[in-house]
């Protein structure tokens, strides 16, 4: 290898150790990292969990989605927690009636990377599928 090529290969080395830490972050601003599992019951991802990523530059595809669905009891009339969602799909906020006994909700979070983080949306959802440590038996 002669001189002039290892300057050249080392020359960009040295250009990004050297640089300011907010124009090596710069980057990362224009994509948006998110959780992506499955099937999460409500305290672990039943596949392994993993991430996924989109360009965070339009605005309506920039958020991170969570969805939880819910089943109807139809002994009391209440809809129950059953699975949450999680993905880097483009979002839409609300609550949509899937079937007739299954209701999906959606949250969208842009805040920061892996915001789609199901243990930290709704504490509906913890109370539903807690572990039952202080029933009798």
């Amino acid at each position: 290898m002669g001189p002039r090529l290892l300057q050249g290969l080392l020359l960009p080395i040295f250009v990004v150790l050297l640089m300011d830490e907010g124009d090596r972050v710069l980057p990362t601003k224009w994509v948006r990292f998110c959780n992506k599992c499955s099937y999460f019951n409500g305290s672990h991802c039943t596949n392994h969990m993993k991430n996924c990523w989109k360009f965070n530059a339009m605005a309506g595809n920039r958020s991170c989605r969570t969805d939880h669905f819910y089943f109807a009891d139809r002994l009391t009339g209440m809809y129950l927690y059953r699975h949450s969602e999680l993905s880097c799909e483009p979002c839409e906020e609300g609550m949509v009636q899937m079937f007739h006994d299954v209701l999906r909700e959606t949250f969208c979070c842009i805040h920061n990377d892996r915001c789609n983080n199901p243990d930290d949306t709704m504490d509906t959802v913890k109370e539903y599928v807690s572990p039952d440590h202080n029933r009798p038996t």
